[in-house]
């Protein structure tokens, strides 16, 4: 989508709920844009941090963070900001959002898929805090990028008058946010793509070569691409930056948690191996069944997802993955 060439007014009080990585390098990138940020964290020792040093050292060390940012852990002085960018794990957000309520936007800026329900993080939103302005930010982007000024794009998905206040509130030379009112299309595609990534990252670990990861990750945009369409998604947003792109960018490099965790997992460690105590598996390890379990639903085949999905739980070795779908029937693309 083009970008808005008219003036929007910005939201000039920010709260990003949640000062892991990302929502740290949010909360920067809002106040380079000249906002007041308020940065809730649940730890009381990273509240403490930033406050003394100006540095979130346990979660993005070695990025100085402006005054302009407050650090608290009181729930209730975050929420009264103009706008909210909730920066909690996909697995916790319906819980998170019963403390925060009102007509604000509430912009979602993790990605995933409900595992208990197979619901879209946008759908969350809307039963767990109904009087909110929904909207989602999602794209190709690494917290460490943002947080050094690097140049990112991203897409803000909301009803549209919203997408483009929060474009001006956030928007700035180098964090770029393009809107959409592609809600289901944006959710969509920032969750499916850890999927997809971890299986790139299986066939990089197996050392099958570079030809063979193409292939997946052209087969699994395909696969992205039907269940989109089920759903309703608009066909430029899977295409754009917050499908595509950001597909891309998790699927081929080793700065993405779940392209890595694939590729140990393709070079035979175990899940157990990899589930290290205080730190979350890739998201895509929780997406992956709930993925699944949302495109039977709409009577979509997601065959990628699905060996993927086995792999996880267990019932399906590597090689049988592979062998599952190299086997399966030649047919027009």
């Amino acid at each position: 989508m083009k970008e808005n060439t008219e003036t929007s007014k910005a939201y000039e009080n920010i709260s990003v709920i949640g000062a892991g990585a990302w929502g740290t390098a949010l909360a920067l990138a809002a106040a380079q844009a000249g906002r007041a940020v308020t940065l809730w964290a649940r730890e009381p020792e990273v509240v403490e941090q930033i406050r003394a040093t100006g540095e979130n050292a346990r979660f993005l060390p070695g990025v100085k963070l402006p005054e302009a940012i407050t650090a608290t852990g009181e729930i209730a002085q975050a929420a009264r900001a103009d706008a909210l960018l909730v920066v909690v794990p996909a697995q916790h957000l319906r819980a998170s959002l019963a403390a925060l309520t009102g007509a604000k936007p509430l912009v979602l800026c993790a990605k995933g898929i409900e595992k208990s329900t197979g619901k879209l993080l946008t759908e969350v939103l809307t039963e767990a805090a109904p009087g909110c302005e929904p909207a989602i930010l999602s794209g190709p982007s690494f917290a460490r990028d943002v947080s050094l000024g690097l140049p990112t794009a991203v897409t803000i998905a909301a009803r549209m008058d919203i997408a483009l206040r929060l474009q001006a509130t956030l928007g700035h030379a180098t964090f770029r946010p393009y809107a959409s009112d592609d809600l289901t299309g944006v959710a969509l595609g920032g969750a499916a793509k850890n999927v997809y990534a971890i299986a790139c990252g299986i066939v990089d670990g197996l050392g099958l070569g570079e030809s063979a990861r193409a292939a997946l990750l052209a087969r699994s945009f395909a696969e992205l691409t039907r269940l989109g369409q089920a759903l309703g998604a608009k066909p430029e947003t899977l295409m754009g930056l917050s499908g595509l792109g950001d597909l891309v960018l998790t699927a081929t490099s080793a700065s993405s948690r779940n392209f890595s965790f694939g590729r140990a997992l393709g070079r035979g460690r175990t899940l157990t191996e990899l589930a290290k105590p205080g730190h979350p598996l890739a998201e895509g390890v929780e997406t992956a069944p709930a993925l699944v379990r949302r495109a039977h639903a709409e009577g979509v085949e997601l065959p990628i997802a699905e060996a993927v999905a086995s792999v996880l739980d267990g019932s399906l070795p590597l090689d049988a993955a592979l062998l599952r779908l190299m086997s399966r029937p030649l047919k027009p693309e």
